[in-house]
């Protein structure tokens, strides 16, 4: 059984991309290589900033849709440990 991340990584240009993956390490790996997502590809490196483990790969699929719909400065608080995921998530 495989273990799901959410995971949030800063790019070259500041902009913040999130993502999930059973295997958060190989798929940093392939954004820096350029073989990761679309989004990622002219923006490297990146860098991991924040991540969560799920307990399934459902869950991990909805929160990453969840987080990306929220403001950037929802998001840097996030990594900041300044508001946890379950508050904003509620919010």
């Amino acid at each position: 059984m495989k273990t799901w991340s959410v995971y949030i990584v800063r790019c070259r240009d500041g902009s913040l991309y999130i993502g999930a993956s059973n295997n958060v390490t190989a798929r940093i790996a392939r954004h820096n290589a350029g073989t990761g997502a679309r989004y990622t590809r002219s923006r490297r490196p990146v860098e991991l900033v924040w991540k969560r483990r799920q307990k399934d790969k459902s869950r991990a699929l909805s929160i990453e849709a969840r987080l990306k719909r929220k403001s950037r400065a929802d998001k840097l608080k996030l990594i900041t440990g300044s508001i946890s995921l379950r508050t904003l998530l509620s919010s």
